[in-house]
């Protein structure tokens, strides 16, 4: 990858995975070698998607069907990819968000039984050429990881969101979905153990970072400073 353009890294996994933890902790390790980088998230990232991703997460579009759902979530990357993303990689930042096409095909499309057709379509034309350089999945049992997410959410005021309620076997069942991914687009999806400690678990994912990641870019010094 040259110099000058961005790189595109999501994370994936079920509700609990760690990505937050190891975004924070990627995003700070880039920092120290010099990277210029964005930390973002979906649903939201952007104005307009964060006025979405409200009414997404607590469930007031569940009621109106997985469709409507999906194309709201499709409504919020469009915002975030046009308004945040893209230019951010053309400044040539190191983005690194919190969730993107790979949930919807999880969550709308694999458990929510949406027609891959219909997501696919609806990918192609909200994402507009912007895929990841790669993409993280963070692989932990879904029956700790909700544990994980059910606690933190007893700590927030807004309580679990609407993902969050729902039966362990429908998280396992996306658990199985991300595996599946990691397994069908090898050169784009890694499978991260999400199960050891925080340090191993950064250790893993800073090495298969490292194969995508362009030299850091250096600013020129001013022909007074040489």
């Amino acid at each position: 990858m040259s110099q000058g353009k961005g790189c595109f890294i999501t994370f994936e996994g079920g509700e609990g995975a760690g990505k937050s933890t190891q975004i924070n902790r990627l995003a700070d390790v880039l920092r120290r070698r010099g990277h210029d980088v964005l930390v973002t998230r979906e649903p939201g990232g952007s104005q307009g998607a964060e006025a979405v991703r409200h009414i997404l997460l607590s469930g007031q579009a569940e009621e109106f069907g997985v469709r409507m759902e999906a194309t709201l979530f499709a409504a919020a990357r469009s915002d975030h990819v046009e308004q945040v993303i893209r230019p951010a990689l053309a400044e040539g930042t190191v983005v690194l968000c919190d969730r993107y096409v790979d949930s919807t095909r999880v969550y709308q499309g694999v458990t929510g039984n949406l027609e891959p057709g219909f997501v696919r379509n609806l990918e192609r034309v909200v994402v507009n050429g912007v895929m990841p350089d790669i993409t993280l999945i963070l692989d932990v049992p879904a029956e700790s990881g909700l544990t994980r997410a059910r606690k933190r959410g007893s700590s927030d005021s807004a309580g679990p969101d609407r993902f969050e309620k729902e039966e362990v076997a429908t998280h396992e069942m996306r658990r199985q979905a991300f595996r599946d991914l990691a397994q069908s687009e090898p050169k784009r999806c890694k499978l991260i153990d999400g199960t050891g400690s925080p340090d191993a678990v950064a250790l893993a994912v800073l090495d298969a970072v490292d194969s995508v990641l362009p030299e850091p870019v250096v600013p020129e010094k001013s022909a007074k400073g040489r």
